[in-house]
């Protein structure tokens, strides 16, 4: 009876030993998964994409969910590489648009949600024009304004920056004379330091993560702020080591003058 009465009280020990253990992990201990596209977030549709989701190497199974979705998208259980996966979309179509994220399941319970990935499908309406308002300022130093507009009704304009630091700013669409609808973007300081690629695309409120066409791109010299802030500091830098240089030599000089006088 006792032996009977002491394995029950094991079992229940362990059974609680792992009870805890998994609330803990659950409670943040599992390391939170990252989610990323490939080749990028924006795509064209028709395109070959993959989402890629990094976990922790006890995972056993990944899922990837997409909001408003009832169940996951995406399911993976053989796993080649055990700390992340590729789930591999063939043909892009506007109902892939939409906010994803991911998580893993391993033996010690379900990990968090990832960080949402918002991944965008281009190309499903017209594309808009892109340009430069005349009366912007060009000059060395000052700002410019791009216009991106449409014959079509888009409730949204979308303006991109290509490059190492890449941008995106979204600016309701207003009336504009003959039937038009625009935004107006302001860029700049303007300089002659370096080149940015800017495209503007339109959408919808009603269906988000669906773009347009790209628009023609727009080459502008514009200041990077990042490289001005480095300038700056470097600048400052080199002033107040000269000034540290030259209080040294004039205090240099005047212990020799003192010297040679004594």
């Amino acid at each position: 009876m006792e032996d009977s009465m002491t394995l029950t009280l094991t079992v229940l020990f362990s059974l609680g030993l792992n009870l805890g253990y998994k609330k803990a992990v659950l409670a943040g201990t599992l390391s939170v998964p990252i989610i990323w596209a490939e080749p990028d977030s924006v795509v064209k549709w028709g395109t070959t994409l993959s989402i890629w989701c990094q976990g922790d190497f006890e995972a056993l199974e990944y899922h990837v969910e997409k909001a408003g979705s009832l169940s996951p998208l995406y399911r993976q259980h053989s796993l080649e590489h055990k700390n992340k996966v590729n789930f591999s979309i063939s043909f892009l179509s506007d109902r892939h648009g939409g906010r994803y994220r991911c998580y893993y399941l391993s033996p010690a319970g379900q990990s968090e949600l990832s960080n949402p990935l918002e991944l965008v499908v281009t190309g499903f309406y017209r594309k808009p024009t892109l340009s430069v308002l005349p009366s912007s300022a060009e000059t060395s130093g000052g700002n410019m304004t791009v216009q991106c507009g449409s014959s079509l009704g888009y409730d949204r304009f979308i303006l991109t920056r290509e490059g190492e630091h890449k941008l995106s700013r979204t600016i309701s669409a207003q009336n504009a004379p003959k039937g038009q609808f625009q935004a107006l973007f302001a860029v700049g300081p303007v300089t002659l330091s370096r080149k940015w690629t800017y495209r503007c695309y339109g959408n919808y409120k009603s269906n988000p993560y669906v773009w347009s066409e790209s628009s023609d791109p727009l080459d502008l010299l514009v200041s990077d702020s990042h490289a001005q802030d480095h300038r700056v500091e470097n600048l400052i830098r080199i002033t107040l080591a000269t000034l540290v240089l030259v209080t040294l030599g004039i205090l240099v000089c005047h212990a020799c003058h003192i010297r040679k006088r004594t």
